[in-house]
């Protein structure tokens, strides 16, 4: 649920920042707008797609599991049997992304570079953001690592799909998309331990 609330937010967000920097801020400069060549209602469409339907699966699996078998067989066989399959999924679409946009990332670096230092920065800023209010609003340690990992967690998973759908598979968008886990795994792996420094350091009591 959280993640849908957020991604829900991160469409919204897109599409009033679209709308913002293509039309309002270069009318303001005195340069040329650009219409958006996207539906924001496609992409809108294809959020609830990608979150809606698992997590109606999710929601009905434990419904029918409990039901059935009880609580300790569906968290304790049968999620841990599926679970892995989500992972399965995810590096299939990665490999075969990279392998259809193979010739873009190794012939065009600048551009791949230039879509992987935003997102270094972004990850490190929004991370430390949420480390920083969850403190100040004394949510605890748990609390404030999850908002902080939830807040720069760019659900590039979702952005792949999306981006898969509304633009096609070896567009642009979808470049962007596969570099987008180049730059998040790592930088989110090493801010694993800069949260666990941080216990520490911050949350000691």
């Amino acid at each position: 649920m959280l993640v849908l609330i957020n991604s829900v937010f991160q469409v919204i967000a897109f599409g009033a920042l679209g709308w913002f920097y293509l039309q309002v801020l270069p009318a303001w400069l005195g340069l040329p707008t650009t219409s958006a060549d996207f539906s924001f209602w496609a992409i809108t469409a294809s959020v609830l797609i990608f979150l809606g339907i698992p997590l109606l699966a999710g929601f009905l699996t434990r419904a029918v599991g409990e039901r059935a078998r009880g609580r300790d067989w569906h968290e304790g066989k049968f999620l841990p049997k599926l679970g892995p399959w989500a992972l399965y999924g995810l590096l299939f679409t990665i490999v075969l992304l990279f392998a259809l946009q193979g010739d873009s990332i190794t012939s065009k670096p600048v551009e791949v570079a230039r879509i992987a230092l935003p997102l270094l920065v972004y990850f490190i800023v929004v991370f430390s953001a949420g480390m920083v209010i969850g403190r100040a609003l004394k949510l605890g340690y748990a609390k404030t690592t999850t908002l902080a990992f939830t807040a720069s967690g760019n659900n590039f998973e979702l952005a792949i799909a999306v981006a898969i759908g509304t633009f096609g598979v070896t567009s642009g968008q979808a470049l962007a998309g596969v570099v987008g886990p180049l730059i998040e795994v790592p930088v989110l792996v090493a801010l694993v331990y800069v949260a666990l420094w941080a216990r520490k350091r911050f949350f000691a009591s």
